[in-house]
């Protein structure tokens, strides 16, 4: 076959990797692994789109970190070969516990972000809003800025590697690395994106602060919407279409919170499919839920989600490609 048609018969793909905290990243690495049982890898994608834990894991990637390294990385293990080779990392101290510390100041996070809301009723997500509204967070991610550091030691930015962000003044997403974005180095912009408001302290970059991109949407898939793309796989941890049963009153409330976002993302795809694209969505199924539990910070359950994650993913991405071919 001629180069040519191999180009033509070659589909132009978008990976999007949503937020939800060291389980959802741990999660996330079995559902991309399981794409490989239908013919997809991660070299593939022309454009990879990470938030909050997506960042750190869509950053590894676009880094070279292939997949059964990252898994051992995800898994506690000690990963031999690649850009993270005997490199020690424990996400548990990383993110300073499985609970928030105690804040430094008890004011609103943002008093511009509060003010912009007030001046323009109803144009951001309330979660933006919420964002303000919390303290500023006492935790650091340092380590998790070391982290890429290490596995980007030239501090080059991955050309097809997109993070989002969200800034903390005027609650308007930013996507590091777009045509137009601000400029950053590729750890300040992954530690933005995983800043939790409320957890860890906001991130500045260039006079700017921002915090989790989740605090505008999950997965913002929507960024992908006039990209020409003819496929788009989205791994969403806090996505899901089927849940468990818990019976702890903060799993439930997570479940229901959970439902509000599925919703949302389901309505960001439906932007991309409009203009042609097909877009494909994974989150956690039931088993997955009950291994990750309430806190999706509890890096103690990080081998079974990842175990559970695997086992269940490829027949999770099996139902959602059953109109791939149509």
């Amino acid at each position: 076959m001629g180069g040519k048609e191999a180009d033509v018969l070659t589909p132009r793909r978008g990976l999007v990797l949503g937020g939800g905290g060291v389980l959802g990243g741990t999660w996330s690495v079995g559902a991309l692994d399981a794409l490989r049982s239908f013919g997809i890898d991660v070299e593939d994608f022309d454009i990879i789109v990470g938030t909050s834990a997506g960042s750190v894991l869509g950053a590894l990637v676009a880094l070279g970190v292939s997949l059964e390294e990252m898994r051992g990385h995800y898994a506690g293990d000690d990963v031999g070969t690649g850009p993270l080779a005997h490199y020690a990392f424990d996400p548990d101290r990383a993110t300073g516990g499985h609970r928030p510390g105690v804040p430094r100041l008890l004011a609103p996070g943002s008093p511009a972000l509060i003010a912009s809301s007030m001046r323009h009723p109803g144009k951001l997500p309330v979660t933006a809003v919420l964002s303000a509204l919390l303290p500023p967070g006492s935790r650091s991610l340092d380590q998790v800025s070391q982290l890429i550091d290490a596995a980007n030691p030239a501090g080059t930015w991955p050309h097809r590697l997109w993070v989002v962000a969200m800034d903390f003044v005027d609650g308007h997403r930013v996507v590091f690395g777009r045509s137009g974005a601000p400029v950053a180095p590729l750890s300040d912009a992954v530690v933005a994106s995983c800043s939790i408001p409320g957890w860890f302290a906001p991130v500045a970059i260039n006079g700017r602060t921002y915090v989790d991109g989740g605090a505008v949407s999950a997965t913002s898939v929507d960024v992908l919407e006039h990209m020409g793309l003819d496929e788009v796989y989205v791994i969403a941890p806090m996505v899901s279409f089927a849940t468990d049963h818990p019976t702890s009153l903060a799993a439930r409330l997570e479940r229901r919170w959970r439902g509000e976002v599925t919703k949302s993302c389901l309505d960001e795809a439906e932007t991309v499919r409009a203009q042609g694209t097909r877009v494909f969505i994974l989150g956690p199924g039931p088993e997955d839920l009950t291994a990750m539990g309430a806190n999706l910070m509890d890096a103690s359950r990080r081998r079974l989600v990842l175990e559970t994650s695997m086992r269940t993913s490829p027949s999770g991405w099996a139902r959602s490609l059953e109109l791939r071919a149509s």
